[in-house]
């Protein structure tokens, strides 16, 4: 009989839930017995995990809101923890994790949810302008001028520690390519898919009228939704409704959120729900709306995804993994500039295209559960020794 495989699993951190945990989540349905191995962990903010084997060091006694001040702290905790007791390891990871030490017999797997570390490489322009933390932002630039050439080596030598990696959509397959000068393969991340596509079907025809009627007066309306930041620019699709005449509900918070609401100046073609419950709430916005807008530049797009599950066509700006979700004129269109001429242009484009709900609905099944938990056994079943 073959050896059991032991697996661990690696995370940057715990301390909150989102589209990128979706990833750790399925993981740990198709390996129930490994651990997690993060840098901090905050069980009340990630209830996801509270049934599994949650494993810190001592970056877990600092606040979690010191996150995003301490990459050279993290890197130094992940590339010291030795896993190589392990048949596998597989790390999903945005920044550090994929530092951690495994011995020759052990396979490890990095499953990199964006490019190679934003706010080292691809990114490093727009966080030295806009670092995201407020009154900080002067003390995070000189930190991040200060240790952008050490960290960026320390990432490269990070990134030949795993044997494969693996890429959340092509456009971080070639990011990859870029700055690690590394091969890697893609598998899409899972998606409630099946969930978000039977919530839609239960939605009726008078739910979809009372959603209409309860923000625009019955008219129809365009959905952005997500974590309200400022890179994902959701402030395009608030100017370009506005200047189409077309409602916009804005579903999500963030950071941005106030300056969203200060743009919007309290037009009322212009509505904001910061929270809903849950995938039954959301399908019923999605069958409700006319359209989806996608504004930013992202590694892939959960909540995109999302919305075609439901019926939904996407406007989306044309970079990033939005060039993995929509075929242009069958489930979405895209434009080209991130500004608010060219979005507006598109929706006026997107009007005069009639849309086959069912085919905008079954343009998502590629990113179901099913199909990366497949996907994921074959990674592993290639390249074990």
């Amino acid at each position: 009989m073959a050896k059991k495989q032991s697996v661990a699993l690696v995370y940057d951190w715990l301390t909150e839930i989102g589209g990128a945990e979706q990833v750790l989540l399925e993981l740990t349905k198709l390996f129930p017995e490994a651990p997690i191995y993060t840098s901090q962990y905050r069980p009340r903010s990630s209830p996801w995990f509270k049934d599994c084997d949650v494993r810190t060091g001592w970056l877990n006694i600092l606040p979690r809101g010191l996150r995003k001040f301490i990459s050279p702290l993290r890197m130094n905790y992940f590339s010291q923890l030795d896993l190589g007791d392990y048949d596998v390891v597989i790390s999903v990871c945005n920044s550090e994790s994929k530092a951690v030490k495994t011995d020759r017999d052990t396979l490890h797997i990095a499953y990199l949810q964006g490019p190679p570390t934003q706010y080292y490489w691809g990114m490093y322009k727009q966080y030295l302008a806009n670092p995201g933390f407020g009154v900080l932002n002067p003390l995070a630039r000189w930190g991040l001028k200060i240790f952008v050439k050490p960290m960026r080596k320390r990432d490269l030598v990070a990134s030949k520690r795993p044997d494969v990696l693996v890429a959340n959509s092509n456009y971080v397959r070639n990011e990859i390519k870029k700055y690690y000068h590394r091969d890697s393969v893609v598998i899409f991340p899972p998606v409630n898919v099946d969930g978000i596509r039977q919530a839609a079907k239960k939605v009726s025809a008078k739910d979809v009228r009372q959603i209409k009627q309860q923000f625009f007066d019955g008219a129809d309306f365009y959905i952005v939704a997500g974590r309200q930041v400022n890179w994902k620019r959701f402030d395009i699709a608030v100017k370009a409704c506005l200047a189409a005449d077309e409602n916009l509900l804005v579903i999500g918070d963030g950071p941005e959120h106030k300056k969203l609401v200060e743009l919007a100046g309290g037009d009322q073609r212009i509505k904001f729900l910061p929270r809903y419950n849950g995938a039954s709430e959301i399908a019923a916005y999605f069958r409700s709306a006319r359209g989806f807008i996608f504004t930013s530049l992202e590694p892939f797009g959960i909540v995109p995804v999302e919305a075609l599950s439901a019926g939904l066509p996407i406007i989306a700006y044309c970079q990033g993994g939005a060039a993995d979700i929509v075929d242009d004129g069958v489930n979405g269109i895209y434009f080209y500039e991130q500004n608010t001429n060219d979005l507006v242009a598109a929706i006026d484009r997107f009007k005069n295209i009639s849309f086959d709900k069912r085919a905008v609905s079954h343009s998502a099944d590629r990113y179901n559960s099913q199909n990366f938990r497949r996907n994921f056994k074959k990674i592993i079943r290639d390249n074990m020794p």
